[in-house]
């Protein structure tokens, strides 16, 4: 018999196997339990310390989409924080477990968690979690207003310390939501880090591209900064146009002198900076439309 669609939110707990098991049906190392019951265990160490990683990725009519680039980005944060390997095939199959159980309609954010577990434990935890996602189409569609925040650490640093885990996307969030709050405070809407001697990172919860003389730019992903899955989606459809792309390092002047600037991310989509440090920046609508239709189109 075929499962019933889900209501949501609706949660997945995973037992993670090792990342070099030869198995290939994982449907007994899943649980699905009630969003609202004790699921963890007091000494949980994501909930204590922020240990661990995550992805969030959407699903659209029925489609999880970039499911591989998030999986890809999950064992390189895990890595990065020397978690145990994940199997990347049981996270396939958890996302397709959930995806059978969710609503075939709408926008839907599906977080990945994967935890070092408890102190002394024999395993790292795992679960995966849907909510229904906000709507964005009013920021879609008018853009939004930013302000740039110093990260606090000059150009370069990630590689030089790599234990602050810069390059990993961790559970550790606090200094992400406290910029949004400073954002806020600012008569903003989002913030774009920038290192100490002025190179542009990224937003909180976002990837920055921005068009200049023509060509698409992006800071170069390096321990800093997070490779965006749904950037590389929107170079993707830039170069199947004919459009030119490029990595590499932003200063904060060039930003304040793009023709666009846009945060990419996976739940909320493409947004266009209309403002950045109440200065108004210039509107290409039509642009940041083809980029939504495009990233609402994928299938996988």
């Amino acid at each position: 018999m075929t499962a019933q669609p889900q209501t949501l939110p609706f949660t997945l707990l995973i037992d993670p196997v090792a990342a070099d098991s030869p198995r290939t049906q994982f449907d007994d190392t899943f649980r699905e339990v009630d969003w609202t019951a004790p699921a963890l265990r007091v000494g949980e160490l994501s909930a204590q310390r922020g240990d661990g990683v995550f992805e969030t990725l959407g699903v659209v009519g029925g489609h999880p989409q970039a499911v591989k680039a998030h999986l890809d980005r999950l064992a390189t944060s895990s890595a990065i924080c020397e978690l145990p390997e994940p199997h990347l095939g049981q996270w396939h199959a958890a996302i397709a477990r959930a995806t059978r159980r969710l609503p075939q309609q709408g926008e839907i954010v599906l977080k990945l968690i994967y935890s070092r577990g408890v102190d002394s434990g024999p395993a790292p935890t795992a679960w995966l979690h849907a909510t229904m996602a906000p709507d964005f189409g009013a920021v879609r569609e008018s853009g939004i207003r930013a302000v740039t925040l110093d990260r606090g650490y000059p150009h370069g640093l990630a590689e030089q310390a790599p234990w602050l885990l810069m390059g990993a996307k961790t559970l550790s969030y606090a200094v992400n939501m406290a910029a949004l709050r400073e954002a806020h405070r600012r008569g903003a809407d989002d913030a774009i880090f920038l290192t100490h001697d002025g190179f542009v990172l990224e937003g909180p919860t976002s990837t920055v591209v921005l068009r200049t003389g023509g060509v698409f730019v992006s800071p170069v992903p390096s321990g800093a900064i997070l490779h965006g899955t749904t950037q590389q989606s929107v170079f993707e459809h830039l170069q199947a146009a004919g459009e030119r792309t490029e990595y590499r390092d932003v200063t904060v002047d060039e930003l304040r002198a793009a023709d666009a600037v846009w945060l990419l991310s996976s739940v909320r989509l493409a947004v266009q900076v209309t403002e950045l440090d109440g200065r108004p920046l210039p509107a290409v609508p039509e642009l940041t439309r083809a980029f939504n239709a495009a990233l609402l189109a994928r299938t996988a």
